[in-house]
């Protein structure tokens, strides 16, 4: 089970946080060390990377949904690239229509509903898979920490509310190696929603003229039904207040919130528990699509009917200017020279 990031990793540098670097800096040099090992495999199609510099979240699969979008409507035919964590699955497996988020992982359920959609642990064996296929770009959800395969377009989501916490590696801070090397790999920056904690990242990365991708999250549904009811709000994701945040700004009466980490599996106990804090107080159960993908469709169980009585707040990410997404995305289709050789990344 994945754990929920340390509190103190987007506070101020303590005591804690001051012992745990140089452990975090050994981290860091062991995960750069990967890259100089790994000859990357070269697919013949464009590999478009959404990633992050830091554990946890920060949007990476609605802005991936996003650049699919985008892509279609430049004529391509993308098709999704994730590892499925958690999945039973490690692939390369195609998602199919009935599948569970037990089997291939809830980031993929959400992903099967836009582009055809491949889980792989192996990034080069899944890009193989998708080379055999329709698809002519490649857009892997996760994957910029991963050397394995190269990429023509990496994009790093960044929460602007959040930005990059306490600035230390892991397990000191929330950094999953150093930032300026994680930098270098980096072709563009997308910055998600209001806040100034991205402001050093963006500079940064306009220093290097590198392009900054402004975005915000939006409802995909209409929002009133949100106001009908008291809220309870629950989610078990990297940041779940980020989500009750959300909920509050479309105009949710949230009375309670119960957090989980991220990718939980809930479990009967959970589930009773949720139903019962609604019944008690004539609430509704809202939570994230990709929590709602993990609730058993069981007509029999205290999961499935959690499932039947939560409702799900669906979000999409809104590019502030798309005319200049998708002329950073075709630059990189009509890139030369691809012949599915091994080479750098």
């Amino acid at each position: 089970m994945r754990l929920e990031a340390p509190f103190w990793w987007y506070r101020n540098r303590g005591a804690l946080a001051a012992a745990l670097a140089p452990l975090g800096r050994l981290y860091g040099s062991v995960a750069e060390a990967r890259f100089a090992r790994v000859e990357p495999y070269r697919s013949r199609l464009p590999v478009i990377c959404i990633g992050n510099f830091t554990a946890g979240g920060g949007g990476k699969t609605p802005t991936a949904i996003a650049l699919a979008v985008l892509l279609e409507e430049l004529g391509a035919k993308p098709a999704f690239l994730t590892r499925g964590y958690g999945a039973a699955s490690k692939g390369p497996v195609l998602v199919e229509t009935g599948q569970s988020a037990e089997e291939v992982g809830d980031e993929p359920l959400l992903l099967a509903e836009v582009a055809p959609t491949f889980v792989s642990a192996d990034r080069p064996a899944g890009a193989k898979a998708i080379e055999a296929t329709a698809g002519d770009v490649i857009v892997m959800d996760d994957g910029f920490q991963n050397p394995s395969l190269a990429k023509d377009l990496s994009l790093v989501v960044v929460d602007a509310a959040a930005g990059l916490g306490n600035g230390l590696i892991m397990p000191a801070g929330p950094l999953r190696a150093p930032l300026e090397a994680q930098i270098s790999r980096a072709h563009g920056l997308v910055v998600i929603g209001d806040g100034s904690k991205a402001l050093p990242l963006i500079k940064a990365f306009e220093a290097q003229s590198k392009p900054v991708l402004k975005a915000r999250m939006v409802p995909r549904q209409d929002k009133r039904w949100l106001g009908v009811l008291p809220v309870i709000g629950f989610a078990g994701i990297a940041r779940p207040e980020k989500f009750f945040a959300t909920l509050r700004s479309n105009g949710a009466r949230l009375i309670d919130t119960r957090s989980f980490p991220d990718h939980h599996r809930y479990t009967m106990r959970d589930a009773r528990l949720l139903l019962e804090a609604g019944k008690a107080q004539n609430a509704m159960l809202v939570t994230t699509e990709k929590d709602f993908v993990r609730l058993a469709d069981d007509d029999d169980s205290a999961l499935g009917e959690l499932r039947h009585r939560c409702r799900p707040f669906s979000v999409a990410v809104e590019f502030d200017h798309d005319a200049a997404v998708k002329a950073l995305l075709a630059s990189r289709l009509t890139r030369q020279g691809r012949n599915g050789s091994r080479g750098s990344a």
